[in-house]
């Protein structure tokens, strides 16, 4: 991680901070567990779209004990929103926004996420979670059908039987055993949560630009397909790229690899 932010703005809600090619967005109403009130649920979708051509990565992270309690219950049961409006602010422009962001997004996890908020986890890349996260469906407890992939990418992320425990119950799950599952990449203490991010975002961005987002979107598109069309769109897919590598460039970044190797390797 740069040692230090070069530009750094913050609304009511949201913080943005830049480190050089990777954006850290967290969410900031920590007194409310960073539950996604309209205000939050809107900034969060500007920056993802403003941060497709001033970043190459996103950490996303949460303030003060909490990840995401999920939607702001209070704000509906105020009547300043209602159930469909909130969730059509998640389908029409959050879960979008994110989708359509060209470069990897990392979740870093630092308390709860629940509900909403664990799928707002969920639409991200990967997660790394601090020892302190834990995760929660709690849509049959309140009472309401997910609508924004928990129901679809949990399962294929940590197996059906293990999705249904979750969702069925309303019941959390420590970091140590969201790892297990697969679930999560990685835990580290809370103090390394984001250096963690910051480090593999680092990793990121020493890849080729353009190839770094066209595998995002292969693996992306592939996965969405039966398994004996995503081969044969990842084999054209190496073909279009193969037939516009020349020489000169894979030569270059043959040699840039392999000073990178060098340097692991001596800090090693």
């Amino acid at each position: 991680m740069s040692a230090m932010s070069v530009m750094g703005t913050m609304s009511d809600v949201l913080s943005i901070e830049h480190f050089d090619q990777v954006a850290r967005l967290t969410l900031n109403r920590p007194e409310q567990r960073n539950a996604l009130n309209r205000s939050l649920r809107m900034a969060l979708a500007k920056a993802f779209r403003d941060l497709a051509e001033a970043s190459r990565v996103i950490v996303l992270t949460g303030s003060g004990a909490a990840f995401c309690a999920g939607f702001d219950l209070a704000e509906l049961a105020a009547g300043g929103d209602n159930a469909a409006d909130a969730g059509a602010d998640f389908s029409t422009e959050l879960i979008p926004a994110i989708a359509d962001y060209p470069g990897p997004i990392i979740a870093a996890v630092n308390g709860a996420a629940a509900t909403a908020g664990f799928e707002l986890a969920l639409a991200c890349d990967l997660m790394i979670a601090s020892t302190a996260a834990k995760f929660a469906d709690t849509h049959a407890r309140v009472g309401i059908l997910p609508g924004w992939g928990l129901s679809q990418r949990l399962p294929r992320l940590i197996g059906i039987a293990r999705a249904k425990e979750l969702s069925f119950t309303g019941n959390f799950v420590a970091a140590d055993l969201a790892y297990e599952w697969g679930l999560v990449n990685r835990v580290v203490a809370p103090e390394q949560l984001l250096p963690a991010a910051h480090e593999l975002a680092d990793d990121m961005i020493s890849s080729n630009p353009g190839t770094l987002v066209a595998y995002k979107r292969l693996i992306d598109e592939g996965f969405a397909m039966p398994l004996a069309q995503a081969m044969r769109h990842e084999a054209d897919a190496a073909l279009a790229s193969a037939q516009a590598l020349t020489g000169e460039v894979a030569g270059a970044r043959k040699e840039s690899l392999q000073k990178r190797f060098r340097n692991r390797s001596s800090d090693d």
